[in-house]
């Protein structure tokens, strides 16, 4: 039996009777495809995920990739390249993408749910085919010869990395040494050494690889504003058809042995360094590098949270089929309470990602919450280092309370529970840590925003408080309360930033309060989604549901109120913590920790 579970029913759910699909595709905007058709593409693609994509799941992981340093190449085990191939060969990847592209219109909703099953069923696959989602980044910002090569790239199943971190810099993006050298056909060779390269080789997978990659032009301001970005191709394509030509100077050099997700190659790339010059193309031929790359980074970190989300779904619901098999079923509290803490989150956190890929579409937005063009661009950005941050550290930690429930069994590979905890754990280091989504949520998604796009979400939260159904009556109140206490958590960090201006020490009061408000922000969200989904159900009970469907929406009121009566109230404590904060961390002398 495969070891993904996938939760068509929620997304359905979610997708249609809460963020109301069907008036989305009735604007037209999205061609001729149906809910009907939606639910077709779900229903298939989940059984894809569950089949042959999950099939390779535990073989990727105890046979990790393979590097011989001679010839610069990692090797793959079979059954998982099998599993990527067959991901590529039914047309997922198209769900979304533009038509120029190859791709087939959907809502971003659409095409985040069906990558859903795919970093469920196979997360590390997914690290090999994001070829596609990266060059609609080139092809946005790529000057004519760029555009080209990316649709041919799509087309002929190209493989593609981002490429940002240095050995010496870490998280410091704007440390890197890789320096480019312009050339007087207008190509550049870039010099240096990248490390933690997801799939920087992908054995015979595909027959190139597009290398997105940062460097310095040599006389280039140093930090980030002195980056460009540059396509630097595994072998030269030739311009009109974009068959693969000479081999370029970029070669892997290394591969990292890690904790999980060993499926995927952790590569270490070397440019320019063996004899043969890294040829790279400058994007848009424009030296814009850390704000295109950052198109990219948004869509990774989109995909690293319902990576982790997908797997705390799967992990639940297989922690309920195992206790449903034993002898004393889910009698135990601790076990429903760890089961509804758990359901409440996967599930929650569910609608948060979909409630953000909504306000990637204007059409979508202007439906479901009445954004405009430019506060749903807005609501995606504030929204984005939530899904990343919030769904990366609930989900590991919740995937342990899962695992909990096994008891000495869960610590074994008979399950699939302790991969997802290995697998689940770099969520929250790659594609930025939880404090640099914490940061960039407060400085750049609120402060800089002069906070009008929380306003906005604030707004609708609001507005849901006012009437509803009696049996919620307590849980808006919770609500309501954790509104207030969000609220309050902002205007203390605002005056500790405006503090700051005078004594500079302040700072760091932001940075000690920057990931418990993150993780605030999120519960705040979470409880409001969970109890938009309840009213939804109570009302379908009112009309009559039966059977599994009546189990499903007590279901979904069950975990509305419970995240309500247990989760929100902690947001008072976080707020004292953050009024309180202390400068006692940071006057603390090294030699005392």
């Amino acid at each position: 039996m495969s070891h993904y579970r996938s939760n068509l029913r929620d997304l359905e759910f979610t997708l249609f009777e809460m963020l109301d699909l069907d008036k989305v595709l009735a604007t037209g905007a999205f061609g001729d495809l149906t809910g009907e058709g939606v639910r077709t593409l779900l229903a298939e693609s989940a059984a894809d995920a569950e089949g042959v994509l999950a099939r390779a799941y535990s073989d990727g992981d105890r046979h990790p990739p393979t590097f011989d340093p001679d010839t610069h190449a990692v090797t793959l085990p079979a059954s998982f390249k099998e599993s990527v191939l067959a991901w590529q060969r039914a047309g997922w990847l198209r769900i979304g993408m533009p038509e120029a592209l190859g791709g087939r219109p959907a809502p971003a909703a659409v095409k985040w749910s069906i990558n859903e099953f795919l970093v469920g069923g196979q997360p590390a696959a997914f690290f090999y085919l994001d070829g596609p989602p990266m060059m609609d980044v080139l092809y946005s910002e790529g000057n004519a010869q760029q555009r080209h090569w990316a649709a041919l790239a799509v087309e002929r199943h190209w493989g593609a990395t981002m490429v940002l971190t240095e050995p010496d810099a870490g998280s410091d993006v704007g440390a890197g040494r890789t320096k480019a050298v312009e050339q007087p056909d207008g190509t550049w060779h870039l010099d240096g050494v990248k490390r933690f390269i997801t799939s920087g080789d992908c054995d015979d997978l595909f027959e190139n690889i597009a290398h997105l990659t940062l460097a310095r032009p040599v006389g280039a301001a140093s930090g980030t504003k002195g980056l460009s970005l540059f396509l630097v191709p595994k072998y030269l394509p030739d311009p009109e058809t974009a068959e693969p030509g000479a081999r370029n100077g970029v070669f892997v050099t290394g591969l990292e042995h890690k904790m999980g997700l060993t499926a995927s190659a952790t590569c270490e790339l070397t440019f320019g360094q063996h004899g043969t010059p890294a040829v790279g193309y400058l994007v848009g031929d424009v030296h814009n590098g850390i704000a295109q790359m950052f198109k990219i980074m948004e869509f990774a970190r989109m995909a690293v949270g319902s990576k982790a989300i997908a797997s705390l779904s799967s992990g639940y619901l297989n922690a309920v089929a195992h206790l449903r098999a034993q002898p004393t079923g889910l009698a135990d509290p601790e076990v429903r309470r760890s089961l509804l803490t758990q359901k409440s989150y996967a599930e929650g956190m569910r609608a948060l990602y979909l409630y953000t890929a909504v306000h990637q579409d204007p059409v979508a937005a202007a439906v479901v919450s009445g954004a405009d063009e430019g506060m749903a661009r807005r609501v995606n950005d504030l929204l984005l280092p939530l899904v990343k941050g919030v769904g990366s550290e609930r989900s590991y930690q919740l995937l342990a309370d899962a695992l909990q429930l096994y008891g000495a069994d869960g610590y074994l590979q008979d399950h699939p529970i302790e991969q997802y905890l290995r697998d689940a754990k770099i969520d929250s280091l790659y594609e930025g840590t939880t404090a640099i989504q914490a940061q960039d949520l407060f400085f750049r998604k609120i402060m800089r925003d002069r906070g009008e796009a929380l306003g906005f979400v604030s707004a609708r939260i609001t507005e849901s408080l006012a009437g509803g159904r009696a049996e919620l009556a307590s849980a808006r109140a919770a609500l309501a309360t954790a509104l207030a206490d969000v609220t309050a958590m902002v205007a203390t960090l605002t005056g500790y930033f405006a503090g700051a201006q005078t004594e500079p020490r302040e700072i760091y009061r932001v940075g000690l309060s920057s990931v418990p408000f993150l993780l605030s922000l999120g519960d705040l969200l979470i409880g409001w989604l969970l109890l938009w989904q309840a009213e939804i159900a109570l009302a379908a009970l009112e009309r009559g549901a039966a059977g599994d469907d009546a189990d499903y929406y007590r279901g979904k009121v069950a975990a509305a109120k419970f995240f309500a009566a247990n989760v929100l109230p902690r947001l008072s404590a976080e707020r004292r913590i953050v009024e309180l904060s202390d400068l006692q961390a940071m006057d603390l002398a090294e030699a005392g920790f």
